[in-house]
C-alpha cells in the first residue's frame, strides 16, 4: 500500500513491522523511509516522533488482521488477534491524522452478521472520524488479479463527499503480464539476475519495466516428476476437477492443482506457493511473477528466502489498486472538504 501512496505523491514516512525482513525490503524500496522493528502493541506516538521528529502525519495506513473481533471479545486485549486492530486504533487516537485507510478481507463486511464492521465504524466515530468502506476489486484499476478487499477510509471530519476510485482501464489477463519473462521451463531454474526474454509485448509489461533493465526474483521452484506429470495434466484455467481419478484425491480442495488462464485475470495471489501454477510452463509462478500479478513494478525487489519473499508479495495491497485509492484520498484532502488540521 505504501508503494500505490508514494506513486500518489504522499511522502512515506515510516514502516513498522516485527518482521525485519519485510522491513529490509520496504526500506531498499523506500528509499527515503525510516523503519522501526518492533512489536506494534508497544510502539506509541513518542517511539515514532523518537524517529521521524516533528513531521506532520497526515495519513496512516494498514492492514491489522480483525480474526479475533467477535461480539463478545472485541474488546479483549488478550486475544491476540486482536491486539494488533487495537494498537491501530490506539495509534490514530495519538497521533489523530487527517485519514486511515485500513485494509481487510471482503469477508470482514458480514463477518458475525455485520458486528466487526459496525465495531469499526463505531470506534472511529468515538474519536471523531467519519467512515466509507467499500469492497474494490484489483483488476478494476489495471490489476492483473481478481483480488477482493474490503478498504476503510476514515477522515477526521466530514467525509460525505468522498468518492471511492472509479475502475478504469481494461482487463489484464495473465499472458499479457508476464509472457516477456523468462520461461524457465526445462533444467535451468532462473538466477539472481536476468535478461527479459523479448520487448514488452504489452502495455502493462511497458509499465512494469518503466525503470528496470532486468529481472529480479524470478527463480523457479524445483518440482520432482511426479508433481510436473499432474500439472502438465491441467488445462489452461483448469483445476484438480480436471485430473484423471488416480490424481483428484492428491490434493481435494478448491483451489488444488489450479493452472492460471493465460486469457483471464490470475486468481487472489496469497502469501503460499503450492497450487497455483503457471498458464503454459509446468511450474509454480516465481516470486517475480507474482509480483506482476500484484502491480508491483520490477525494480522493486524482495529480500530474504524464497518463502519470506513469497510472504510479502502475497500480504500486499496490489499498488496499482492502492495508487487508485490514494489519488482519491489525496484529491479530496487538498480540495478541504471539511478536513480537521492541527
Amino acid at each position: 500500500m505504501s508503494l500505490g501512496f508514494e506513486h500518489a505523491g504522499f511522502k512515506v514516512l515510516l514502516g513498522i513491522d516485527n518482521d525485519s525482513m519485510a522491513l529490509h525490503t520496504f526500506e531498499s524500496n523506500h528509499k527515503e523511509a525510516k523503519t522501526l522493528c518492533d512489536d506494534i502493541t508497544q510502539v506509541g506516538y513518542s517511539k515514532i516522533k523518537e524517529i521521524i521528529g516533528e513531521q506532520a502525519i497526515d495519513v496512516i495506513i494498514g492492514g491489522p488482521p480483525c480474526q479475533g473481533m467477535s461480539l463478545s471479545g472485541f474488546r479483549n486485549y488478550d486475544d491476540p488477534r486482536n491486539r494488533l486492530y487495537l494498537s491501530y486504533i490506539r495509534l490514530v487516537k495519538e497521533i489523530q491524522p487527517k485519514a486511515f485507510v485500513i485494509e481487510n478481507v471482503p469477508g470482514l463486511a458480514a463477518l458475525f452478521g455485520g458486528a466487526i464492521k459496525d465495531s469499526i465504524l463505531e470506534e472511529f466515530s468515538k474519536l471523531g472520524y467519519s467512515v466509507k468502506y467499500k469492497i474494490l476489486v484489483a483488476s478494476d484499476y489495471g490489476v492483473p488479479q481478481r483480488r477482493k478487499r474490503i478498504i476503510f477510509v476514515g477522515i477526521k471530519g466530514n467525509i460525505n463527499n468522498f468518492i471511492f476510485p472509479d475502475p478504469f482501464g481494461c482487463e489484464i489477463c495473465c499472458e499479457m503480464a508476464l509472457s516477456d519473462l523468462p520461461p524457465l521451463n526445462g533444467a535451468f531454474l532462473g538466477s539472481e539476475i536476468q535478461e527479459y526474454m523479448s520487448t514488452p509485448l504489452s502495455n502493462y509489461q511497458t509499465l512494469m519495466r518503466k525503470n528496470s533493465e532486468k529481472v529480479y526474483n524470478h527463480i523457479a521452484a524445483e518440482h520432482s516428476e511426479r508433481v510436473k506429470e499432474i500439472i502438465s495434466l491441467v488445462p489452461n484455467g483448469g483445476n484438480y476437477k480436471d485430473l484423471p481419478e488416480e490424481f483428484k484425491q492428491s490434493r481435494n480442495f478448491h483451489v488444488a492443482w489450479t493452472r492460471f488462464n493465460r486469457n483471464k485475470t490470475a486468481p487472489t495471489i496469497d502469501t503460499g506457493h503450492r497450487h497455483h501454477f503457471h498458464y503454459e510452463y509446468n511450474r509454480v509462478p516465481t516470486v517475480r511473477e507474482c509480483a506482476r500479478l500484484q502491480s508491483f513494478p520490477d525494480d522493486f525487489i524482495f529480500y530474504g528466502n524464497k518463502t519470506q519473499q513469497f510472504r510479502q508479495v502475497g500480504n500486499a495491497v496490489p499498488p496499482l489498486m492502492a495508487q487508485a485509492i490514494a489519488e482519491s484520498l489525496k484529491n479530496y484532502l487538498e480540495e478541504g472538504n471539511n478536513v480537521y488540521s492541527t
